[in-house]
């Protein structure tokens, strides 16, 4: 059996996701990140190395992680939209689609991005 640790997994994950998932400026990568306490999403433009929009739970003291994540993915899509941003390319970052990451997704296609 092997002895790599969560984070060692989570990491090779997402070193296998960022192969096929790439940002350009058409459609730019919206990266995920969640830690213990807070949640974070990006809109990242891979080719010019620029964030071009960001949004946490790290000011949201209101509500519960999930209602906090979903408040994150609406807050993305506004800023997305006051961007110019329509669609992108959807990066979970080695977490698994459930729980937070999949409420910011969701609360992101609701507020218009298409991925």
């Amino acid at each position: 059996m092997n002895n790599a640790s969560k984070k060692e997994k989570k990491d090779r994950r997402h070193a296998k996701i960022r192969t096929r998932v790439f940002g350009d400026a058409a459609r730019p990568r919206l990266a995920i990140f969640k830690s213990n306490r807070f949640i974070y999403a990006q809109i990242i433009d891979d080719e010019k190395g620029k964030t071009l929009a960001a949004a946490s739970s790290a000011k949201a003291k209101k509500g519960t992680k999930s209602e906090q994540s979903k408040t994150v993915g609406k807050e993305i899509a506004e800023k997305a939209k006051t961007a110019k941003i329509s669609k992108v390319v959807f990066d979970r970052g080695g977490f698994a689609y459930k729980g937070r990451v999949k409420n910011v997704a969701e609360a992101a296609r609701e507020g218009g991005l298409k991925f």
